[in-house]
C-alpha cells in the first residue's frame, strides 16, 4: 500500500498547527463552490427508508438529461472516488474488452495523462499496476490497459480538445483497452464534455462530479458514465444502497434545475479571485472556473505565511514552487486574502 496522498482540506490538522479555531479558518484548498446551493426539499421517507429503486432511477434520468448522455442513464456513486478504487478490479476483469476480442496487451501498465489527481495513479499502483506518468496523449499507445485524463485538469487546468480525446479512445478501443476521462471540473463548460459522444464510444469511461459544482461535497456524491456492462459491473461492485436516499432525492432536484444563477456567482468569485492574485503580483498559471494555480519560487514561504493568518491553499510536494487558490465565498474574503498576502515580505 502506498502512502496517502495529501489533498486539499484538512482545516483541522492546519489550526493543529498554526492555531485558531478551524471554524474561523478560510479554506482555499480545495476546488469546491464556496457558495452552496440551497438544498430542495428532501421527503422524510429518503430519511426513514432504504432508498428506493425509483429514487435511483430518478437520480440517473435527471442527470441524464443533464450531462446529456442520450441513452446511457449515469450511474450514481458515493463520491467519485469510490470508483476510482474500482478501476483496477475492472481492469483485470478480460470482460472490458470489446465485445469480440479479449484484451490485445498483455502486461498491466496505464497510462496516466499527469501531474493530475494524485489517486489514479496512486490505486493503480497499490494493485500492483506499472503506471506511465505522461505528459502528452500522443504518447499512449497499445501497451496499455487504461488510460486517463482529467479534463479540465487539477490542478493546471489544461484541456484536451474534443476531437484529440476521441481519437485517444479510438486508439486504446482497437487495441483492447479503456480510456476514462475524469470531467470533476467540467460544469461551467459544458462545451468540453464527452457525455454526448459516450453512447457511441464504447470503451470509454467517464467520472462526473457532484458537489464541486453544486457546493456539496460532503454529500459524497458522482455519477459514472459508461456503455452498461461496465456500469452493472461498478453497481454490483458497489453494493446496494452505495448512495444514501438524500443524497439522490437532492440530485433528482438540483440536476433538473436551472444552474446558469450558479455558473455566473462561480465566475463571478474566480474574477474576485484573479484581481487580488493581481494585486499580489502573483503569476497565474492556470486554473479552472473553480480554482487558480499560482507559479512562484517563494511558493511556500507563501503557503506558511497564509497559514499563519488562517488561511489554507493547497501546495504540492511534487512542485515545490506550485500553490493552487480555490474561490473565496464572498468580496470580504478577498479583502481577508487580499490584506494577508500585501503583508507577505517580498
Amino acid at each position: 500500500m502506498s502512502a496517502p496522498i495529501a489533498h486539499g482540506g484538512g482545516i483541522t490538522a492546519a489550526a493543529a498547527a498554526f492555531g485558531g479555531r478551524p471554524e474561523d479558518w478560510l479554506d482555499l484548498s480545495t476546488g469546491i463552490n464556496p457558495c452552496p446551493v440551497a438544498l430542495p426539499d428532501i421527503p422524510a421517507r429518503a430519511w426513514h427508508r432504504l432508498p428506493d429503486r425509483h429514487l435511483v432511477d430518478e437520480a440517473r434520468r435527471a442527470a441524464r438529461d443533464h450531462y446529456g448522455s442520450g441513452e446511457i442513464l449515469p450511474l450514481p456513486v458515493p463520491g467519485t472516488q469510490s470508483v476510482i478504487q474500482l478501476l483496477p478490479r475492472l481492469v483485470e476483469d478480460d470482460r472490458i474488452a470489446v465485445t469480440d476480442k479479449r484484451i490485445a496487451v498483455t502486461d498491466k501498465r496505464i497510462a496516466v495523462v499527469s501531474p493530475t489527481y494524485g489517486e489514479y495513479a496512486r490505486a493503480f499502483a497499490s494493485a500492483g499496476f506499472a503506471v506511465d506518468a505522461v505528459g502528452d496523449i500522443a504518447t499512449i499507445g497499445g501497451g496499455h490497459r487504461l488510460a486517463i485524463v482529467v479534463n479540465p485538469n487539477n490542478p493546471d487546468g489544461l484541456i484536451w480538445p474534443t476531437d484529440t480525446l476521441i481519437a485517444l479512445h479510438d486508439r486504446m478501443k482497437a487495441a483492447g483497452g479503456i480510456l476514462v476521462v475524469d470531467e470533476a471540473f467540467g460544469d461551467t463548460d459544458p462545451a468540453l464534455s464527452l457525455a454526448s459522444c459516450a453512447p457511441q464510444l464504447s470503451n470509454l469511461i467517464i467520472f462526473r462530479s457532484f458537489g464541486k459544482f453544486f457546493g456539496l461535497a460532503g454529500l459524497r456524491l458522482g455519477f459514472a458514465i459508461a456503455r452498461g456492462d461496465i456500469l452493472a459491473r461498478f453497481e454490483d461492485w458497489l453494493g446496494p444502497w452505495a448512495v444514501s436516499g438524500p443524497a439522490l432525492s437532492i440530485a433528482g432536484s438540483l440536476l433538473r434545475s436551472d444552474v446558469s444563477a450558479i455558473c455566473s456567482r462561480i465566475n463571478e468569485r474566480c474574477t474576485g479571485l484573479h484581481a487580488v492574485l493581481k494585486g499580489a503580483g502573483l503569476r497565474m498559471a492556470g486554473g479552472t472556473a473553480l480554482f487558480t494555480l499560482v507559479a512562484d519560487a517563494r511558493a511556500g514561504d507563501i503557503y506558511t505565511h497564509l497559514c499563519r493568518h488562517h488561511i489554507l491553499v493547497r501546495k504540492f510536494d511534487y512542485a515545490p514552487d506550485w500553490l493552487r487558490f480555490g474561490l473565496p465565498p464572498d468580496p470580504a474574503a478577498d479583502r481577508r486574502l487580499g490584506e494577508a498576502l500585501q503583508r507577505f515580505e517580498r
